[in-house]
């Protein structure tokens, strides 16, 4: 079966209308996969950075014990998010127009990662273990 989207601001656009070619009917649909991005007739970004996040999560699991490893240097695990994560978090960003609640979402991601990748941090005063903040992530990373 044929399948089309029909991307308009007009939500009714469309809906009336049957398509046939030959004997084939030509099926409405509200979201598709092309390219590997989801695009939706609603021209909505949200549900392709929610898809785009959870791959980006799958990956660093498939690679947990390599980012894990007391063996691996701080520098080789940053290149490795790098270079297999982040790639595939951001692809297609190029076409999205983001609101500040989906850039709020990919930052969040990666401060999640980053964090991950740094470890604790032992508070010199209160000599307790700690998260790093935005700030000093941001210092190591760039």
């Amino acid at each position: 079966m044929i399948m089309i989207m029909i991307m308009s601001r007009d939500q009714k656009a469309g809906r009336s209308h049957s398509m046939k070619i030959g004997n084939s009917s030509i099926g409405r649909v509200e979201e598709f996969k092309y390219l590997g991005t989801t695009l939706t007739n609603k021209n909505s970004i949200q549900e392709e950075i929610k898809s785009r996040l959870k791959l980006g999560n799958d990956c660093y699991y498939s690679v947990y014990n390599l980012l894990s490893s007391s063996l691996v240097s701080r520098h080789l695990k940053i290149e490795i998010y790098r270079t297999i994560i982040l790639p595939i978090v951001l692809y297609g960003c190029e076409t999205w127009s983001l609101t500040f609640r989906e850039e709020r979402r990919l930052e969040a991601f990666e401060n999640r990662v980053l964090r991950r990748l740094f470890g604790l941090k032992r508070d010199e005063v209160k000599g307790e273990w700690r998260k790093l903040h935005k700030e000093e992530l941001s210092d190591l990373y760039y």
